[in-house]
């Protein structure tokens, strides 16, 4: 079954595939035919009917209490945030679908404010689009220009990917982010498109998707391999935009006094000629996204 129509079943799947027997305190018994753990293990570690657990992971029981996800949670060794992506899977909330604008505008004052800021910076929304950046972040890459599309280019984009020596990390963090974005608003035709495109086109992608991890953003140091200055080091911070739909500030900022300060500094002081730095109407990623990726994504899950 889908991942639209079942995803709490695609994910108690993929993160019980991800637990050991060893981990799990199963003592080894000879060969296994499925990765992790087997379903009546969880069940029975969680101390509910192995009846009942398949009927969870098969959706035919999509009402089960918190008390019972709670102890699969526990079984399943899931972190707070995995957790709260858990319980969100089975709210009862009505669905309906409903087309979504490509771009949310960027509040005025907030893009006067992005001008003004003296480190490397720009707005994104919840797919990693780029919708503002000012000039010194597109200084540090190409990728960081308005209506790129972050995901897209650490995919697919193989310039890209040189530029991040960290590109294996990397990968990890910004599925895990998109998924915590996005959470269960799984009807999004942008985020089906977008899943669909890198799921036929990346291996490395459908292998971090068919995970399930759950990762909010958060403050992390981010290597760039500069062709003009080589090796940098930076601090990234996002901050949540209040009053939009997911918009994000995403700053770049080196340690004070650090080699890297010198060399953010060198790359300000250069005249480095670059495509209009905002604009609102932006294309949604760097190149069409329409093709049969959009066709072939009814389940956004390809494992």
């Amino acid at each position: 079954m889908d991942n639209v129509s079942n995803p709490l079943g695609s994910f108690l799947r993929a993160r019980r595939e991800l637990v050991t027997p060893e981990q799990a305190g199963i003592t080894g018994d000879g060969l296994r035919r499925v990765p992790g753990l087997r379903r009546e293990e969880v069940a029975m570690l969680a101390g509910i009917s192995a009846d009942y657990y398949l009927r969870l992971e098969r959706g035919r029981d999509r009402s089960p209490s918190v008390q019972v996800l709670e102890s699969i949670a526990r079984v399943l060794q899931l972190d707070d945030e995995h957790l709260e992506h858990l319980l969100a899977l089975v709210t009862e909330v009505p669905r309906r679908r409903r087309r979504r604008t490509r771009r949310e505008p960027v509040p005025p004052g907030v893009l006067s404010m992005l001008h003004s800021l003296v480190q490397p910076a720009f707005i994104e929304d919840r797919y990693f689009d780029i919708l503002a950046t000012n000039h010194l972040a597109q200084t540090l890459s190409p990728g960081l220009t308005v209506g790129r599309n972050q995901l897209h280019d650490l995919f697919l984009d193989s310039e890209e990917q040189a530029r991040y020596p960290d590109w294996t990390g990397m990968t990890e963090c910004f599925v895990a982010s998109y998924r915590q974005a996005v959470g269960t608003d799984i009807d999004d035709p942008r985020y089906i498109e977008l899943v669909g495109e890198l799921s036929l086109a990346s291996p490395r992608f459908r292998e971090l998707w068919a995970r399930h991890d759950v990762r909010a953003q958060r403050g992390s140091l981010i290597r760039f391999e500069h062709p003009q200055v080589g090796a940098l080091t930076l601090n990234r911070e996002a901050m949540t935009i209040g009053g939009t739909n997911g918009l994000t500030l995403v700053v770049y900022h080196p340690d004070r006094g650090s080699a890297d300060e010198d060399k953010l500094a060198l790359l300000a002081s250069a005249d480095v000629p670059f495509a209009e730095t905002s604009r609102n109407d932006a294309p949604s990623s760097s190149r069409p996204v329409h093709s049969p990726a959009a066709e072939h994504a009814a389940d956004p899950d390809v494992r």
